[in-house]
């Protein structure tokens, strides 16, 4: 059972995206609020559910969070910024979109930069304190919705995608570099959407491997 909060009392917003090891496409961030009494037996981290409960549990989460919010980082950015920034930029556009204002953030993983949100005259205000946690999507109700709602949106992306370039098999492997990517990159070269800066050809012993 995942726990309600990280700080008691105060409006908290769980942060967590999807994408960051893809070759193509971008890298997506959602931020979610989500009531004190939050409750679901079902919520986890997006990588635990199967594709059926991530669309259901994205429902409840739309449903019933007090606020959330997507953010996106193009793939042209992330090149130009590196992944790691782009995958933090995308969390402060989610939290961006948010129509309530966190007091404080609790972010997957280990790696964060302060946020400070906007004010009226395009003005940012004062940053506002952030706990770091590692595998905390398996942790905290709003860090899994917020994977979740990254997840379900990343993916619906690059099923679009997939109908303008079907040969990379997007549908399936939604940007990562599982094989038949690799092998459609090594036949018909990159797209507009690939990560110039990736290494999109991978190893082919590697790739053996996995398969083994």
């Amino acid at each position: 059972m995942l726990l309600p909060y990280y700080h008691k009392d105060v409006i908290e917003a769980g942060l967590d995206e999807a994408g960051r090891g893809c070759l193509a496409g971008p890298v997506f961030a959602a931020a979610v609020i989500l009531p004190p009494d939050f409750k679901s037996d079902l919520l986890n981290d997006s990588k635990q559910l199967s594709e059926r409960k991530r669309y259901a549990l994205r429902e409840v989460v739309e449903r019933e969070a007090l606020a959330w919010a997507v953010g996106i980082v193009s793939n042209e950015e992330i090149d130009r910024i590196n992944i790691l920034r782009a995958s933090i930029l995308a969390m402060h556009r989610a939290l961006d979109g948010l129509i309530l204002r966190p007091e404080e953030l609790i972010v997957d993983g280990n790696r964060f930069t302060p946020y400070s949100p906007p004010l009226s005259g395009g003005e940012r205000g004062k940053s506002l304190p952030y706990t770091t946690i590692v595998k905390g999507d398996g942790k905290y109700m709003s860090i899994a919705a917020a994977s979740i709602l990254a997840k379900t949106y990343r993916d619906d992306y690059m099923l679009r995608l997939h109908k303008e370039y079907p040969a990379y098999h997007w549908d399936k492997n939604k940007g990562y570099p599982a094989p038949a990517h690799r092998q459609a990159i090594r036949k018909h070269g990159s797209t507009p959407y690939h990560r110039m800066t990736f290494n999109l050809l991978g190893s082919p012993q590697l790739e053996f491997d996995f398969n083994s």
